[in-house]
């Protein structure tokens, strides 16, 4: 994680920060342009984030184990009984066949810390697509960039709901902001900080226990099918 880090003056950051939304923009499937936005116009955010993680106990244990959301460190989900966090994420992740090591590397962070924090967020998305009950299809993204804005205020995350939207069919669009939008607009600001939550130790806690505990209120149907 912090090998891949490189060191940016203003004018590279902001160079890099248009390069990428502009790429990002034109398609959003570039899951490293959309993580170099995140880093050069979210670094006031990110410092935010790290300080509430600070001041939480459990926010606090994470920054101190720095736990990674990669295969050889949360395999044993796959273990977990029927009903647990865990087994639910490791149903999301086996289902749609994706892997926990897929995501790009932080390299746009001045420190250590901030690039733990960055890198952290990226890595328990797909734990909130898992506690929200949300698909991974464009709007269903689009809908979790709402609730991570909410969460940790990243300007790409407004930009991603932006561009996520631009790309919707009337009938998408229509759907999104009369159901999804404001839905997520409430569960984000209802749910508790969720970057400083130990997710790890909470796999074997029954799905809905942990829903309530944190505050998550799950993505409900929409009154017309998905489009």
């Amino acid at each position: 994680m912090l090998d891949a880090r490189v060191h940016l003056k203003g004018w590279q950051q902001a160079a890099v920060a248009f390069g990428s939304a502009f790429g990002a923009l034109l398609d959003p499937r570039r899951a490293d342009l959309i993580a170099a936005l995140g880093e050069t116009t979210g670094k006031p955010a990110f410092e935010r984030v790290l300080q509430r993680m600070k001041n939480s106990t459990e926010g606090r244990e994470v920054l101190l184990e720095r736990p990674r959301v990669i295969s050889s460190q949360v395999s044993h989900a796959w273990d977990m009984p029927q009903n647990t966090f865990g087994a639910a994420y490791a149903q999301f992740m086996g289902s749609r066949n994706f892997s926990p090591d897929d995501r790009p590397p932080v390299r746009f962070m001045d420190t250590d810390e901030l690039a733990y924090v960055a890198t952290r967020a990226r890595e328990v998305h797909d734990f909130w697509h898992v506690l929200f009950g949300l698909p991974t299809n464009l709007i269903g993204e689009t809908a979790l960039k709402v609730i991570e804005f909410e969460q940790m205020f990243l300007p790409m995350c407004m930009l991603s709901v932006v561009g996520g939207s631009a790309r919707f069919s009337e009938k998408q669009r229509t759907l999104f902001f009369q159901h999804y939008f404001p839905w997520a607009t409430k569960a984000g600001l209802k749910c508790t900080d969720l970057m400083s939550v130990y997710y790890e130790k909470h796999f074997h806690e029954d799905l809905e226990e942990v829903r309530r505990n944190w505050g998550i209120l799950p993505c409900p149907g929409p009154k017309k099918r998905s489009v």
